[in-house]
């Protein structure tokens, strides 16, 4: 059974940086697209970065482009998600997704493409 747990989230003033991880399990890592979306009341789940499963190739969101970056550490079944420069505008609930590598069954940026998903994690950037 595939399980993804964010942790990492919190309240941060803005300026700020904050790191967030997704441990997966019941998975062979390696073999997952991992992904970052995020989520506040009311709108769509909101696609923030992808990497392969490699590591080799990463894709962002212009919203978060430059302050934002995701990486992953394979023998460890964790992806990152590291954030700088926060601010009030990224508030939000952030999730972890992932999805098989060779599954085409979507846009990479597309919340539906990713079948797994974590439960969460609150992001508050105050100002």
């Amino acid at each position: 059974q595939v399980q993804l747990v964010e942790s990492g989230g919190g309240l941060v003033q803005a300026g700020g940086s904050l790191r967030l991880s997704c441990a997966a399990s019941g998975v062979t890592f390696s073999s997952y697209d991992m992904a970052w979306f995020r989520q506040t009341p009311g709108k769509e789940r909101e696609f923030v970065t992808r990497i392969t499963w490699s590591g080799s190739s990463t894709y962002y969101a212009d919203s978060v482009k430059g302050r934002f970056s995701i990486s992953r550490d394979n023998a460890k079944n964790t992806v990152y998600l590291q954030m700088n420069t926060l601010g009030p505008e990224d508030t939000a609930v952030y999730y972890c997704a992932g999805r098989r590598v060779g599954d085409l069954s979507g846009r990479y940026y597309s919340a539906n493409a990713y079948p797994y998903w974590g439960q969460g994690t609150q992001v508050t950037v105050s100002s």
